[in-house]
């Protein structure tokens, strides 16, 4: 990249940062050090207000920079994303959000809690929550590692890991001093800038094809290299029968993540009702639908405008096709419109990387500290006090979080950041949906039932993501030079994920126990009417 295309872009970011540190700064000086004002601001937003913000928590750098990468490399198998991410809402719309607006206060442990016996199901739903949300941390991390290296001409490992660093340093910020207010706000600033520049870059591209939806698809077959396959499916996930069965699993865990989520089940406690609740996440789906329709062309406009072989040769795994898209359709490199549409665009994915790790960073610290710290310390102190050290640990937490999720960052830098928050999402679905819809829906839920749901969906996952071609055994594997690849899968979903509900429905009919009928019926009474709800 040019000077000028350098110089403005960081201008825009400063700017960006410079904002986003004075709300946090604003919101700092207000707190009361309360849990609930760190971990659901009060539960004062309204149903649009959290709609915003649950829309500019799961547009991530997976779905600016991931997705229409994949789009641009694959042409109709870069689509799952697109159509797993949006119709993963309509099982949080149905299932989940006021139930579990209802039944918590802060985290998935509190639903589980409700009926079980707490320190068992706390430690293992935190664990979960902690690890899921390390993964989906990655993910963005990665993303802005490969937006710098873009910006500043490829400049090398050393310009990458200082932005991963930068990044992390702002996020423990963010979450530390702002909490989830803070947060929020940031959310909500991000959400509207990145629709405002999806709209922008598909409304160019349409421009740039007459409007002519056919004309953009065979432009995009013909410099894709793979001609009408390009069109259709099969071009990444067609050879045989383990790369379908990995279609099949990723399109389950795409569907079903979502709703095991963390930071997407915490942002349901942030508004005042379980109505409230419901009406975020019809916000939160036009929101998401619209943009992700966008995606699709953007995608499909990368490789008709640049080419695929263009696209993969700034960034093996495409991470960078929506920035160099804005550059060529805004004149090209050298042009004031082109330096200034990178620019933009990259502020764009840079502020969605910081609002999105926000979030996280705030949900799994929430998780040590609300579900892992407070289970295990001695309750001596008074109900004050004990919140204001859960905060502190909560501080801290955050602090851990990031230094953990920016050292697998480093290893990672190589893969496609859809891909890896497709890893994700199959880890949630496999360790916290199965037990979140039993202790919902299940009368004989028993507390062994929920640990062995978790663990029996968590352990598997993470063991068979490690035995697989994304750690070792290929050339785009975090460890190439190693082979111990034995899980022919890059995405364990369609294994995980059945055996979470097999282990939940084994633990409990194996039980010595028999499930609390009484607190069943308290659950299931305020999950349906809000009575006594936080």
């Amino acid at each position: 990249m040019t000077g000028d295309h350098q110089t403005l872009a960081l201008l825009l970011f400063s700017v960006f940062i410079a904002v986003t540190l004075a709300i946090t700064t604003w919101v700092s000086r207000r707190r009361r050090g309360s849990t609930e004002e760190f971990y659901a601001g009060g539960r004062l937003f309204s149903p649009m207000e959290n709609g915003f913000a649950i829309a500019g928590d799961y547009m991530s750098a997976a779905s600016f920079l991931g997705i229409s990468g994949l789009i641009a490399l694959f042409g109709y198998d870069g689509l799952l994303y697109s159509v797993g991410f949006l119709v993963a809402w309509l099982i949080v719309l149905f299932l989940v959000a006021e139930l579990v607006r209802n039944c918590g206060s802060f985290t998935l442990a509190d639903v589980v809690a409700a009926r079980m016996r707490e320190r068992p199901v706390r430690l293992a739903a935190g664990a979960a929550s902690v690890t899921v949300s390390v993964l989906y941390l990655v993910a963005q991390m990665v993303g802005a590692g490969s937006l710098v290296a873009l910006l500043v001409g490829g400049a090398g490992q050393q310009a990458r890991t200082w932005m991963v660093i930068g990044v992390g340093a702002l996020m423990v910020v963010y979450v530390a001093f702002g909490g989830m207010r803070a947060t929020t706000w940031i959310q909500v600033v991000k959400a509207v800038l990145l629709m405002g520049g999806a709209v922008a870059l598909t409304v160019l591209v349409l421009v740039r094809f007459h409007g002519d939806i056919n004309e953009l698809l065979n432009t995009a077959a013909e410099r894709s290299g793979h001609g009408r396959n390009f069109l259709a499916p099969g071009l990444k996930y067609g050879g045989d029968w383990t790369s379908r069965l990995d279609f099949i699993s990723l399109g389950i865990a795409l569907v079903l993540g979502t709703a095991g989520l963390p930071h997407i089940l915490s942002r349901f406690y942030t508004v005042p009702t379980a109505r409230s609740a419901r009406r975020s996440v019809v916000w939160s789906i036009g929101l998401i639908g619209g943009f992700y329709l966008m995606t699709i062309v953007l995608g499909f406009g990368a490789a008709a405008v640049l080419g695929s072989d263009a696209v993969r040769a700034s960034n093996t795994a495409g991470n960078t096709a929506v920035p160099l898209l804005a550059l060529d359709l805004g004149g090209g490199a050298g042009s004031t419109g082109g330096t200034v549409l990178f620019a933009v665009v990259a502020a764009v994915a840079f502020a969605t990387i910081l609002a999105v790790v926000a979030g996280i960073t705030l949900a799994s610290s929430a998780s040590v500290a609300h579900d892992l710290y407070a289970s295990l310390r001695r309750p001596r102190d008074t109900a004050q006090d004990a919140q204001r050290a859960e905060v502190a640990v909560a501080r801290i937490a955050a602090v851990a979080v990031g230094a953990v999720a920016i050292g697998l960052a480093l290893l990672a830098q190589d893969l496609n950041v859809a891909f890896l928050v497709g890893l994700a999402f199959a880890v949630a679905a496999s360790a916290n949906l199965p037990v979140l819809l039993f202790t919902l829906f299940w009368r004989r839920f028993t507390t062994r039932g929920a640990v062995w749901s978790v663990y029996g969906g968590l352990m598997p996952a993470i063991t068979l993501v490690v035995l697989s071609p994304v750690v070792s055994g290929s050339p785009e594997a975090l460890f190439p030079g190693l082979d111990f690849a034995v899980f022919p899968l890059d995405n364990p979903g369609v294994v995980s994920i059945p055996l979470g509900f097999l282990m939940g429905w084994l633990g409990t009919v194996l039980s010595p126990e028999a499930a609390d009928e009484a607190r069943h019926a308290e659950t299931e009474v305020r999950a349906l009417t809000g009575a006594g709800a936080a």
